[in-house]
């Protein structure tokens, strides 16, 4: 009797879809190291430093038993105050705190609306069995604001959580936060914003587009959670949840994936603190960033390849076996570009995801391109 589990890496492989591990080599064209933070000299001594003055390193247990450290605490309470909001809770990676929001504040009786592009973490949150929840079309806020009226008109009496990305991760397109900041406050809603790949790099000092697009003003409303990863633009690792402080003491108190964890190095929590400092005063890191966008945007205008407008740039070639030929090639020309492919974006849109951080220069840009174009031409 042949495995299960080796039929369905067989079918993987079939489809150009089987996963491997593989090691970075070549020009960085796919982390998510967007501002180069992630091997700067400024957190390895951040990181130093916080050793010597005696930071653990492991936490040894869950925060409610004796993980709980005071370098979580500065974290939170200084992430509250950068992000602007009543209270922070930080958790080890951005998949554990999407997935906690999703499967706790929603309560019995609530709705749930999110977008069909919304993270994987998101999705594994949610239980169907115990909350309403509507996938809606990508960022199409009057599809939302039909399913809710729909939903009340049919006797919905709960509460109605939106959740959108800030930024995709995937398309690199933006969420229309300005009707969907008018849509909650229309339904009384909680909007709930992953901004994981905007953190750092837009707003004031970095702290994102919710920021950048409505100002400081809405980053404490009482019905706006923000998640905020570490490990993209602030070079570190784990997750800040900035929301109210009753929705962070219903998350310490119900959500499983916080409760059950053992808690976050206290030594990376010591290096987040650091690098939430660094993203401050970062504006000429941004400022570079923004002109290599506007440098690549150029570049694909003259290839005729559309532009997202952000620092994720993807390439959609459709087939999934081509995607992996093309990125294969790329990286034995030198450039580390990553193919993408479904589930993890629609049927028929397998692509090369360009991710553009400042490991990388104008003149790599210009190489990239040039590889890309030539081999296309030959596939």
């Amino acid at each position: 009797m042949t495995d299960p589990h080796e039929n369905a890496l067989a079918a993987l492989a079939s489809k150009g879809r089987l996963r491997a591990l593989s090691p970075a080599a070549g020009k960085d064209f796919t982390s998510n190291d967007y501002l180069a933070l992630a091997q700067s000299a400024v957190l390895r001594q951040a990181a130093a430093e916080a050793l010597a003055r005696g930071v653990p390193l492991g936490a040894g247990g869950s925060r409610l038993l004796r993980g709980n450290h005071p370098e979580h605490e500065a974290l939170e309470e200084e992430a509250a105050s950068f992000f602007g909001s009543e209270t922070a809770l930080y958790f080890p990676t951005g998949f554990a705190a999407n997935a906690a929001i999703a499967a706790t504040l929603p309560r019995r009786g609530d709705l749930i609306i999110y977008d069909s592009l919304m993270h994987a973490s998101f999705r594994d949150g949610l239980e169907p069995s115990r909350i309403q929840a509507v996938e809606a079309p990508h960022n199409d806020v009057n599809a939302m604001d039909r399913v809710i009226t729909g939903w009340r008109g049919a006797g919905g009496k709960g509460r109605i959580w939106i959740a959108v990305e800030t930024l995709y991760s995937m398309d690199g397109d933006r969420a229309p936060l300005a009707a969907l900041v008018a849509l909650a406050a229309r339904h009384d809603a909680m909007l709930v914003l992953d901004e994981a790949h905007a953190t750092g790099v837009y707003g004031d000092q970095g702290r994102g587009l919710l920021n950048q697009t409505m100002g400081a003003e809405y980053e404490g409303a009482p019905n706006i959670i923000s998640l905020h990863t570490c490990g993209k633009g602030l070079g570190a690792a784990g997750a800040l949840v900035c929301l109210p402080r009753l929705y962070r003491d219903f998350l310490v108190n119900r959500g499983r994936a916080f409760i059950y964890s053992t808690a976050p190095s206290p030594l990376m929590a010591a290096v987040v603190r650091a690098a939430l400092k660094i993203c401050a005063g970062a504006e000429q890191e941004r400022t570079q960033l923004r002109m290599l966008v506007r440098h690549a945007e150029g570049v694909m205008r003259k290839l005729g390849l559309p532009a997202s407008g952000s620092q994720i740039q993807p390439v959609i070639v459709g087939q999934d076996a081509r995607a992996v030929a093309l990125a294969g090639a790329l990286q034995a020309r030198g450039h580390d570009v990553r193919a993408i492919r479904p589930p993890t974006v629609p049927e028929g849109t397998a692509r090369l995801r360009i991710a553009l951080t400042l490991h990388v220069t104008p003149e790599d840009l210009d190489a990239l391109f040039a590889d890309l174009a030539a081999e296309m031409a030959q596939a």
